[in-house]
């Protein structure tokens, strides 16, 4: 074994074959896979191995394509061929008009990736799965990729390309421990020696967390007994002329495939349990759990009234092994939080159908900086101090019982609520609020009309419109005050802030104390890396001269990696996160600027308190600092108070406002009216994938003031001209929203995606902002979009349909 290499992957699975075999195929031969066991002696051994292109993002469905492409050349590979079952074909059943909604959604987003899939009705569902029953079925997704694979064949495939490429595989080494330097290398401890690398990989499944404490970081990342069993033979079977395509069954809970003459029937049965909680027996390695068949009962039941064949069929074998499971499902690919030169590919509960395209996308990220898609859907950052192993547990337990029901729209699921709350939560679901999670905080999402009151979930509108409405139409013409939890605020201090920011930022940074102004990072090749709200704060009793750098609630680990990441050596900026500290109450509205002046001393006109200022005040008895911004183009201010305080501001302003008749509203009025001012939200619209002039943030870039992160790449972008740009639609109908992912086509071609859609209240349009070829971009353009999945005539319109000239916040 050597004692160096560049990168040290732990663990022998698909996802630690899959990120050596791309990490040399990015160009990096000097790298390691270090395995306690055999290769695929976890999970990997006993996987049922499906490979689907199904995603519920286009970043998952462009992974997985990858992996379909990978594993049909790993098939062909005359050296070593892998079995592959691939293009069997595999059916979602539906039951419910929402889920067939669902599955026409996903098949125009997974379009725009270059797959296509079909939906089906119950009688074409039968046709093409002649073992199944169509009672209580209204249809299904055909997915004409589906199949699966030899989890073994494939990973040793994947190592012996990789060796092949100069890199090197240790089996039988257990690792024993992770020592960082303070070069931020890292020492690998082995039974059989020590490894000094760069960078450490945790590959390492339901071990993951026995590798994070080697590093001190616990991972969200649970496991849960599954069990699957094996038929024998089956006379339709042995009679086709064709395999039996994949099914996959939300009504039932079961999923199946063709195993040789049989079947192989997975369960996600109700009565469902977690496995290791309380450790892992080191010897528990090409293991199972003892079969507990009682406890799939009612989850078989279900399965034989949709396949009545398998009630004459004998069971062969059962499987009961742990899979792993994250808080939303989605795997930890990308860096360890905290954690310089250390990433994960954990958690992945589907490893063997997507693993190859995660092992490509944390390559990418490992070598370049950034993978070809914007990986947040799977980046470990996007959970931050909540995201125990508890919570996660029970999380994935949620999950497990609903393995094949997707989330609809605002579907918030109750397990592990509340996780994270303000003082106000309890006073606030007094008044009627109905909740969202953000980042594990409940926020308003809307005020309930009565105690009631329930949302129909689906893609079409539903009754929460005329909810909205109303609160858009109370903020509009009068005063509306929200809670904004859980957003992320850092406070810069020091000496080299002011230059330190210059440099991250691309365009300009408030300067003059008071003075509040929007700022974007780039990543090294350009791309946008994060938005921020700069307050530049001067000294007073309560701190030293500072600035305060807000952004998107989940960004809070993610944002603080990056500036730390770059700091200079001996650079003079102090970085102190008061996100969990700190609450927002948002108060909006022409009558927004006589409530504040009520509730708080101080000249608040507009001359002595215009748009974009900063100032420390007192709210009742509160302290605050007070932001003069709006994210709904209506006048506003953002009040940032100390939890401790909250209630307290929040009673004042009640008191204030109740002369001008003030309202509540939620996050829901704010997304509806941000559309209509042309606002974009951090990773819905403000992705890694394009640049800020793609993005249409030219009035936020400034390649003259001289270096900054990304310019000298963007400048070579700019050279290169876009390759899409993102704009505002006006889609013609009103039934429903376009949602993220939905193709936008023109002349049947399609040409772009939509990031997000709403209705605009004030405008009285249904809006959607989509990237698009940069030749369809121009005001005017007439355009398809599809809506839950059929075609709607749509028009570029321009940005900012409300108020585009700023006079509302200004006022």
């Amino acid at each position: 074994m050597r004692d160096q290499a560049r990168v040290v992957v732990i663990g022998g699975g698909i996802a630690g074959c899959a990120t050596l075999y791309h990490l040399t195929r990015e160009g990096w031969g000097d790298v390691m896979l270090i395995e306690r066991d055999e290769l695929t002696s976890g999970t990997t051994w006993h996987s049922a191995a499906q490979v689907t292109n199904f995603g519920m993002t286009q970043t998952m469905v462009g992974l997985k394509s990858h992996s379909i492409a990978l594993y049909k050349e790993l098939r062909d590979d005359p050296d070593y061929p892998v079995g592959y079952n691939h293009g069997d074909g595999g059916i979602r059943l539906a039951n419910t008009q929402a889920q067939m909604d669902g599955y026409r959604h996903f098949a125009s987003m997974a379009a725009g990736m270059g797959v296509e899939f079909e939906v089906l009705d119950a009688e074409e569902c039968a046709r093409r799965h002649p073992l199944i029953s169509t009672e209580n079925l209204l249809g299904g997704l055909w997915d004409p990729t589906d199949g699966h694979i030899d989890p073994a064949q494939l990973c040793q495939a994947l190592a012996r390309r990789a060796r092949l490429a100069g890199a090197e595989v240790n089996r039988h080494t257990p690792v024993t421990g992770l020592t960082q330097h303070g070069d931020d290398g890292w020492t690998v401890h082995t039974e059989r020696g020590d490894v000094r690398c760069e960078i450490v990989v945790n590959a390492g499944g339901y071990r993951c967390n026995e590798i994070g404490a080697m590093m001190g970081v616990t991972h969200p990342v649970a496991s849960m007994e599954h069990q699957y069993f094996l038929t024998e033979d089956i006379p339709e079977i042995l009679a086709s002329d064709r395999r039996i395509p994949l099914l996959r069954c939300p009504i039932s809970d079961f999923y199946s495939r063709q195993e040789k003459g049989g079947l192989l029937i997975g369960f996600y049965e109700q009565d469902c349990r977690t496995w290791g909680m309380d450790g892992i027996d080191p010897n528990f390695t090409n293991a199972l759990c003892p079969d507990d068949l009682d406890r799939v009962t009612d989850v078989l039941e279900g399965a034989f009234a949709r396949m009545p064949a398998l009630m004459e069929t004998g069971i062969r074998e059962v499987v009961n092994g742990p899979i792993t499971y994250t808080i939303d499902g989605a795997p930890l690919v990308g860096p360890i939080p905290g954690t310089p030169n250390a990433f994960c590919i954990i958690g992945l509960r589907a490893g063997l159908g997507e693993g190859g395209g995660h092992g490509r996308m944390l390559a990418q990220m490992i070598v370049h900086g950034e993978a070809e898609y914007d990986t947040w859907v799977i980046d470990p950052r996007r959970f931050t101090g909540h995201a125990t192993v508890e919570l996660t547990a029970l999380k994935a337990v949620e999950d497990y019982q609903n393995e094949f029901r997707f989330h609809f729209p605002h579907e918030h699921r109750p397990a592990g609520r509340p996780m994270k709350t303000t003082p106000l939560t309890a006073t606030l679901a007094a008044e009627g609020a109905a909740f969202a999670t953000v980042n594990g905080w409940e926020r308003v999402d809307y005020i309930k009309p009565d105690p009631g009151f329930t949302e129909t979930l689906g893609y079409a509108f539903n009754e929460v419109r005329d909810v909205v409405a109303t609160e858009v139409r109370a903020v509009a013409a009068g005063v509306g005050l929200t809670e904004v939890s859980g957003f992320n605020r850092f406070e810069l201090t020091g000496a080299g802030v002011g230059p330190f920011l210059d440099r991250m930022v691309c365009g300009r940074v408030p300067t003059r104390p008071g003075r509040v102004g929007l700022g974007y990072l780039l990543n090294d090749h350009g791309m946008l890396k994060a938005e921020a709200t700069l307050a530049n704060l001067p000294a007073s009793d309560r701190g030293p001269a500072r600035v305060w750098y807000g952004s998107a609630a989940a960004s809070e680990y993610h944002d603080m990696d990056w500036l730390r990441g770059h700091l200079r050596p001996g650079e003079d900026v102090a970085i102190r996160s008061l996100t969990n500290a700190q609450t927002i109450l948002v108060l909006a509205g022409p009558k927004a600027r006589a409530v504040l002046s009520a509730a708080a001393r101080g000249d608040w006109s507009a001359a002595a308190f215009p748009w974009l200022s900063a100032r420390e005040a007192h709210i009742g008895i509160a302290p605050a600092t007070v932001l003069a911004v709006s994210f709904s183009g209506e006048l506003a201010y953002e009040i940032h108070v100390p939890n401790e305080s909250l209630a307290a501001a929040y009673a004042a302003l009640r008191v204030a406002g109740h002369a001008h008749d003030l309202k509540l509203f939620g996050a829901r009025a704010v997304d509806s009216m941000r559309m209509e001012k042309g606002f974009l939200h951090w990773k819905a619209d403000i992705l890694t994938e394009f640049d800020p002039f793609e993005t249409g943030l030219d009035r936020f870039v400034r390649m003259d003031k001289g270096a900054f992160v990304g310019r000298d790449a963007l400048r070579a972008r700019m050279a290169e001209g876009p390759r899409k740009r993102l704009v505002t639609l006006a889609v013609d109908c009103d039934h429903a929203p376009a949602h993220p992912g939905a193709s936008v086509r023109a002349a049947g071609r399609i040409i772009g995606t939509v990031t997000s859609g709403d209705w605009g209240h004030r405008t009285g349009l249904n809006l959607a902002y989509a990237f698009v070829d940069p030749d369809r971009a121009e005001i005017g353009t007439a355009l398809t979009v599809d809506v839950i999945g059929a075609p709607v005539a749509a028009r570029v319109i321009a940005p900012s349909p409300y108020d585009p000239g700023f006079e509302r916040v200004r006022a």
